[in-house]
């Protein structure tokens, strides 16, 4: 009878749980990502569509542009992950590639500005905790984690557009490269 009771206790235990991790997100990051998500279609209102358009154009026109100056951008004024809504005025064809670099740089940015994304301070943290023990600044140790990120989240877009095209090819579609125009 115990073993049935500590099993029907941590049965109804992980549900508790669960609602638990749940009031936890609607006290804590849903209202936040409400709040960026008003924010952010109110700066592409106050801004323009046409600006926002011409702007996410100029990007996906260069590689360059498009895997490290936007990103960069979304991140620093959007945080994670609303930079990641940004690619919604990108053509559908370089949207996979943004997600793959505007992810990896909400990460790689963390440790020069962390309120890009704070849980993953702690990563940074945890590390620079042990060049800081050795006697050493952090700060260049941010700098190149940010330098290493600006470079590995170029690399991730530009292979994720060769997967696209593979994919492309696999399943007989075009995805569109030409930006048009999309309701905020």
């Amino acid at each position: 009878m115990d073993t049935l009771i500590f099993f029907a206790q941590g049965f109804i235990g992980m549900f508790n749980k669960g609602g638990e991790t749940l009031m936890g997100w609607v006290t804590g990051i849903i209202p936040t990502l409400i709040c960026l998500l008003v924010a952010m279609n109110s700066i592409v209102r106050m801004v323009g569509n046409e600006r926002i358009e011409k702007f996410a154009h100029l990007c996906a026109g260069n590689i360059f542009t498009r895997y490290i100056v936007l990103p960069v951008v979304g991140t620093f004024f959007f945080c994670n992950p609303m930079t990641l809504s940004l690619g919604k005025f990108l053509p559908e064809f370089y949207k996979p590639s943004y997600y793959a670099a505007g992810s990896a740089s909400c990460h790689t940015h963390s440790g020069i500005f962390p309120h890009i994304n704070p849980a993953e301070i702690l990563i940074y943290l945890g590390i620079a905790n042990g060049v800081t023990a050795l006697g050493l600044d952090a700060t260049p140790l941010a700098l190149r984690y940010m330098l290493v990120g600006f470079v590995a989240n170029f690399i991730s877009g530009f292979a994720t557009d060769f997967t696209t095209r593979f994919v492309e090819k696999q399943q007989g579609v075009q995805l569109s490269r030409k930006v048009v125009a999309v309701k905020a």
